[in-house]
């Protein structure tokens, strides 16, 4: 006899008592009694489906099971759209910090960064100055950095001198296997640490521009920036892919569905121009008089 789940403790339960129904409840439990939305829903689900894939790769006799489980629909919910800062808004944010200051400075350098790259929080906070591959003259020669994304993934990404050239200063007379972005305690700085960074400065300029306190401005945001400054700079879609890592060129192509600049120059390429008010042919002397002359 199957036992409820909910009645057993953790380290006794069994796969089969994770039961569809229950699944169910704990779906329901997530949007009624937590209140939260069914984007939040349809993640667990996932991560509940990829468990199921799981069991049914190393556990044949559990296939009927994970049948029952991955049956369980997402529900249908309505996409945000993706946020990026013009311009404006992104110069805005790198002359925020302070640069007379050594905390301001390494504040800009990683704004900059961010901005540079489209790194991930999480990628940028495990940097490593041996993942660094800097010009000696970086006006002259070519920069890049290594960089581990998503599923150990490695990419190459260039790195524009004036990062180049703050990047030299940072990680002067420091060990390769150090961290390149430290906090004010002189430690590896967190996610969580680049997170506060970025709302600290998008917060510092939200006078001059009062959009950005809808927005929400995050180094996600700034990583879309990044992507959607390099289309309107005419970067090939694939070449943004490879930039930001992304394992689909679909989920690069939502940067050229979401930017106004580029919908706006595309519409005017097919607007509808003005009916012409022409004559008729019969008025038209050029037409008349060779007809009379046949």
């Amino acid at each position: 006899m199957v036992r409820p789940a909910e009645l057993i403790p953790r380290s006794a339960l069994t796969v089969v008592e994770i039961s569809e129904k229950c699944v169910g409840r704990f779906l329901a439990e997530i949007e009624e009694v937590r209140r939260c939305s069914t984007s939040t829903r349809n993640q667990r689900l996932a991560a509940i489906h990829a468990f199921s894939h799981f069991v049914a790769i190393h556990s044949p006799e559990h296939v009927a099971w994970c049948g029952q489980v991955r049956a369980i629909p997402f529900k249908k919910c309505t996409k945000r759209v993706i946020t990026y800062l013009e311009k404006a808004e992104m110069d805005a944010l790198l002359a925020a910090p302070d640069l007379k200051t050594a905390q301001g400075r390494r504040d800009h350098l990683m704004l900059l960064f961010l901005y540079n790259t489209g790194a991930r929080a999480d990628e940028a906070a495990q940097l490593h100055i041996a993942d660094l591959d800097l010009a000696r003259a970086p006006s002259r020669g070519l920069s890049s950095v290594r960089i581990l994304g998503k599923g150990n993934k490695e990419r190459r990404c260039p790195i524009w001198p004036q990062t180049a050239a703050e990047l030299m200063p940072a990680i002067d007379a420091r060990q390769p296997g150090d961290h390149v972005f430290l906090n004010r305690y002189g430690r590896p700085i967190t996610r969580f640490g680049i997170h506060g960074l970025v709302q600290r400065y998008s917060q510092r300029i939200a006078g001059r521009f009062p959009s950005l306190g809808d927005r929400g401005v995050s180094p996600h945001c700034i990583r879309h920036t990044t992507a959607t400054h390099l289309l309107r700079a005419g970067v090939d879609i694939n070449t943004i892919r490879a930039w930001l890592g992304h394992v689909s060129l679909a989920t690069t192509n939502v940067y050229a569905e979401i930017d106004l600049e580029m919908k706006a120059a595309a519409l005017a390429h097919c607007e509808a121009k003005g009916a012409k008010t022409g004559r008729r042919w019969n008025e038209d002397k050029g037409i008349m008089a060779f007809l009379r002359e046949l």
